[in-house]
This record gives structure tokens, sequence and C-alpha cells, in this order.
């Protein structure tokens, strides 16, 4: 069942995300990505030798820090609400 106006037209259909959500949708999957590029690597082609590298300090603090600021976007762009008006 559809519902029209008062004047009866047929109502328009809208996104629920506009170009502002999309946009800070996709800043939060770089920093993600990102954040997962610099956590990859530091192991060893022989598994008998350790290597120190992977407990240094861009995949230990930076890439997962990285990588929750890509959450907290995220979250951010689904909860913006392009409608809203600035009350001035």
């Amino acid at each position: 069942m559809s519902k029209k106006n008062n004047n009866g037209q047929k109502p328009t259909k809208e996104f629920v995300f506009q170009k502002k959500n999309y946009l800070f949708l996709f800043i939060g999957i770089a920093f993600i990505v990102l954040g997962f590029i610099l956590m990859s690597g530091g192991g060893s082609d022989d598994p008998e030798v350790f290597n120190p590298e992977i407990y240094n300090f861009r995949r230990i603090r930076l890439a997962p820090t990285l990588i929750l600021i890509g959450l907290g976007i995220q979250v951010y762009a689904i909860l913006l609400n392009p409608h809203k008006k600035n009350k001035e």
C-alpha cells in the first residue's frame, strides 16, 4: 500500500545515506585498509628463526590505532544525519 501526499502526487523515494555519509564511509575504509597494510609483514622465511620486527611500533601501536579510528569514522558515517538543519 503506497501513501500519497496531500496534493495527490506519489511519494519520492530517497536514499537513507547521502553524499556526505558515503564520503565518511570511504574515508573510514581507507583508514582500516591502511591499518591492515601496516600490520602485515614482519615474518621470517625460516620458521626456526625469530624475527623481532613483528613487535615493532608500527605493527603493535600504529596499525591497530588506525583500524580503531577507521571503525570510529564508520560509526560516525552511519549515524550522521545529513538532513538535520543547523540551529542558528
